[in-house]
C-alpha cells in the first residue's frame, strides 16, 4: 500500500508539475527569446542544480557502464525532443489546447504495446482512439482565437509519440531498469541538453537574459516541469507502472489550461470544452483496460 500510495502521489505531482510548462515558458517567448535558447537555459540550469544536489547532497554516484549510457542517450533524446516540439507548438496554438492535445501520449503507449510488446490492442483502445480523435477535431474546429491549424496540432502529436516512447523505454528497456531513478533523471537531462548545445550552433546561437525576471521564469522551468516533473514521473513509472501513472496524467493539460486562462486571457468555450472532455476521457477508458498478458509493462 505505501508503494501504491508513493506512486500516486509522485504520479500526481509530475503530471501537475509539467503542466506548467505555459506559465514559464510564454513570458520567455513573448521577451523575443527563441524556443531552443529557452530550452537550453531550462536544462542547463536543472543538469547543474540537479548534477550538484545528487553529488553532495544525496551522495550518489554517477557512474554507468556505455550499454547503461547508450540507453540513457536515447531516452534523453526523446524527453528532449518532446520538450521541443511542444515548445514550438505554442507558436501556433493555445498553450492549454496544445497541452490537452498532448495527453493523447497514454492511447499511442498503448499502441506502441500491441505492436511491439504483444499487447492485444482492446475495443477499449479502439474507442478511446476514437475519442481522442474526435475530441481533437472540435478543438480544430473551435472557431476565433480559439481555432488550430494543423501544423500545430502535427506539432503536438509529434511531441506526444516522443514522449509515449519516452515511458515505454523507462519501463521496458532492461539494461536501465536497476538504475536509481535519480541518476536516471539526471543523465536524461543531461543528454536532452545536446540537443540544444546543436541546434545553437554550440552556442554561438544564444540569445542572453538582460532580466532578473527572464531568469527567473528559467528557474521555474527548470525546477518544475523539468527536474520535479521527470524525478517523479520516472519514480511513479517504476511504481505503479505506465497506465496508472498516464491516468494522473489528466491534470497536465488542466494544469495547463488553467493557468492559460487565469495568466494569458486564453478562451475556454463550449466546444473546446467538450473536446477536452473527449480526449480526456478516451485516455482514461484506455489506461484502464485491462492487461491480457502476463508479463505487461503495467501495474
Amino acid at each position: 500500500m505505501k508503494r501504491q500510495i508513493k506512486g500516486v502521489l509522485n504520479g500526481t505531482i509530475a503530471s501537475a508539475s509539467y503542466g506548467t510548462n505555459p506559465l514559464f515558458a510564454l513570458p520567455l517567448f513573448a521577451s523575443g527569446i527563441g524556443v531552443n535558447s529557452v530550452l537550453f537555459y531550462r536544462y542547463a540550469i536543472a543538469v547543474v542544480i540537479f548534477g550538484l544536489w545528487l553529488k553532495f547532497v544525496k551522495k550518489i554516484s554517477l557512474r554507468i557502464n556505455f550499454k547503461e549510457l547508450s540507453f540513457l542517450f536515447i531516452l534523453g533524446l526523446l524527453f528532449s525532443l518532446s520538450s521541443l516540439t511542444l515548445f514550438e507548438a505554442f507558436r501556433y496554438i493555445e498553450a492549454g489546447i496544445a497541452c490537452t492535445i498532448l495527453f493523447i501520449y497514454p492511447v499511442l503507449v498503448a499502441i506502441i504495446m500491441a505492436m511491439f510488446f504483444r499487447e492485444r490492442m482492446s475495443f477499449n483502445v479502439i474507442v478511446s482512439i476514437f475519442l481522442t480523435s474526435l475530441g481533437i477535431v472540435l478543438l480544430y474546429h473551435g472557431g476565433g482565437s480559439a481555432s488550430l491549424n494543423i501544423h500545430g496540432v502535427s506539432v503536438v502529436f509529434a511531441s506526444a509519440l516522443l514522449y509515449a516512447l519516452y515511458i515505454v523505454g523507462v519501463k521496458n528497456i532492461k539494461t536501465i531498469r536497476h538504475i536509481n531513478s535519480l541518476k536516471m533523471s539526471f543523465y536524461v537531462m543531461l543528454f536532452g541538453l545536446l540537443v540544444y548545445v546543436v541546434n545553437l550552433d554550440f552556442g554561438r546561437e544564444l540569445q542572453i537574459l538582460n532580466s532578473p525576471l527572464l531568469w527567473g521564469y528559467v528557474l521555474g522551468l527548470a525546477l518544475f516541469p523539468t527536474i520535479i516533473s521527470l524525478e517523479t514521473i520516472n519514480i511513479a513509472i517504476k511504481l505503479i507502472g505506465s497506465t496508472k501513472t498516464a491516468i494522473l496524467g489528466a491534470l497536465e493539460p488542466l494544469t495547463a489550461i488553467f493557468i492559460g486562462i487565469l495568466f494569458f486571457d486564453e478562451h475556454l468555450t463550449l466546444r473546446i470544452s467538450i473536446g477536452v472532455l473527449l480526449i480526456l476521457f478516451g485516455v482514461i477508458l484506455a489506461v484502464t483496460r485491462k492487461q491480457t498478458y502476463k508479463n505487461s509493462c503495467t501495474s
